[in-house]
Parts: structure tokens; sequence; C-alpha cells
């Protein structure tokens, strides 16, 4: 269990009446499900634009690279649009950060939200851009989301929160630091290896989660990237939910050993991810960590 308690987002606050326009840079989506989503947007007093061009479809994808990739940068340009929030995760985000407009998007800030494969655009508009973005639910998920899930999106939006206490966190290494919070979905970032949008986690608090994989596979892909130097200057290392990841029982093994060398505090547990509760992280700005009183708090 966590609590929740005021934090700043650093971008214009969303108030009643806020427009969210919708992208789908990733995976088709059910329609249904991402009605019942939009549904609980406007509950909240927000306004849903929704473009036609999220229905397309190609294979698995939401339409094809260019158009994908369009949205974002219309949607970014538009005036009317206070924040942009992403239809579902899945895959082919990636794909779409080639045909962004990063000069555009730098110079048109406002809060972008998703989580999963959508860490692929919140990493590199974190480091193309210097803007801050939501680590959180996309619109698909809040057709089943928890109360907590919604009202920590609620309160991020409305730069109401300032600190997460993770109540039932596990300390892997004990410690305090203070760093940029970013990070995301473990199997997305270990293919951005390589890249040049190979994020940079110098100086930061490196948050992970994921699902569907095994121990086994997660101790593969960090260990991959330590071998690669993407850990080298980190401040500290919290983890989200491991949902549906088979062996969960070895994970804080595996953190302790990956993150042996380094002198940074460790700490698991944090309600953020593809868990029954997702809370919203606003990402690229600066956190400090505390492993004694087990939470994060937005500075």
């Amino acid at each position: 269990m966590m609590e929740i308690s005021n934090y700043r987002m650093g971008t214009t606050p969303l108030q009643s009446g806020g427009v969210l326009g919708v992208c789908a840079p990733s995976s088709r989506f059910d329609p249904e499900t991402l009605n019942r989503g939009i549904r609980v947007l406007e509950q909240l007093g927000l306004e849903v634009r929704v473009p036609e061009e999220i229905f397309q479809k190609k294979r698995y994808l939401a339409g094809d690279d260019k158009l994908r990739a369009g949205l974002i940068n219309r949607l970014f340009s538009d005036p009317d649009i206070d924040a942009i929030i992403c239809a579902r995760g899945g895959f082919g985000a990636m794909r779409v950060l080639d045909h962004l407009n990063w000069n555009l998007i730098r110079h048109h800030t406002k809060p972008f939200i998703g989580f999963s494969d959508c860490t692929a655009i919140l990493l590199s508009i974190i480091d193309q851009t210097g803007n801050k973005v939501i680590h959180g639910p996309n619109v698909v998920s809040f057709a089943d989301a928890p109360q907590k899930t919604i009202d920590s999106f609620y309160g991020t939006i409305q730069d109401s929160v300032d600190a997460i206490k993770v109540s039932a966190g596990q300390i892997i290494k004990p410690g305090k630091c203070t760093g940029v919070l970013k990070g995301g979905n473990i199997t997305t970032i270990s293919h951005l290896l390589g890249t040049r949008f190979q994020p940079d986690f110098k100086n930061c608090v490196l948050f992970m989660e994921d699902i569907g994989e095994p121990a086994y596979k997660i101790d593969r892909m960090l260990t991959q990237m330590k071998m690669a130097g993407l850990f080298v200057g980190i401040r500290g290392v919290i983890t989200g939910s491991f949902e549906n990841c088979n062996n969960r029982e070895y994970l804080e093994e595996i953190l302790s050993e990956i993150f042996d060398e380094y002198s940074v505090p460790v700490l698991s547990g944090l309600d953020a991810g593809h868990g029954k509760i997702n809370l919203s992280l606003c990402m690229g700005t600066d956190v400090e960590m505390d492993t004694v009183n087990s939470r994060i708090h937005w500075i």
C-alpha cells in the first residue's frame, strides 16, 4: 500500500475542462475498451479528443509509422491540445522515433502520458528535448483502473502531488540520493541499446518495470545494459511492478548482483507499471529517493 502526497509536475497543470489529445504510437487497440477508458477520463472533467487516424490498421500496428508519428507531431503543435495521452502500448513506439519532429516538440511543451511500449517515446522526449513527461496509464488502462490509479493520475496532471511513500517496499541497498527520475519498461529500454535513441541515465534515479518476462530474461536484459555502460553514473534505482514474471522471487537477488558495484541505493516495490495499481510518475525532473523512509520525493 502507498501513501501519496503533493508533488510538482513542472508543466502547466490540467484543470477541469483541460483537453487531452489521444495518439496511438504502438499496437492496435479494442475500440470498446478505448471508449470505456475515455469515459473515465471525461468523468474527471477532462475533454478527450480522438483523431480518426488512431483507428488505422497495419498488421498489429495502429497505422503506418509516418501516420502514427505525424499525429503526435500534430497534437504537439495544436494550441487547443493541453496534453497528449497514448491509446495503448504493445509494440511500435520505437518505429516512430525517426519520424518525430524533435524541434517542434521541444518548443511546444505539454505533458506526454503513457507507459509500457511508450517508454521509447517518454525517454526520447526527455533526452531529445529536455521536456518532462508522465509515466502513467494509457487510455485503455483506465477502462478497468482502480481508484488509486485514477486518483494518482488526476493528482499528477493537476500538479498536486509531491511524494510517494513505498510502504511495502523492499530495501535491496540502503541509502539516499537525488537525481532525475527516468526509466520505464525494461524490455523497451533494452531494445533502444545501440540506437541513437539509447537513453542516458547518468545522474538519474532509474525506474524499471516489466510484464510477462521470467526472471532469467530480466537478468539477461539488465546484464546487457550493464555491459553496455548504461548504469555508469546512475544515482539510484527504484523498481515498479513485475507482473506475471516467472520466478519473481529471484528478482531482488538479481538486482542486488547487477547493482552491487555501484554505490547507489536500490529500492523495489513501487506500485507503478503493469500491476493492478499504476501510479503516475513525472519523469525528467529531480527527485530524492530515501530507502530509510521508503519514498520518492519530487524536489
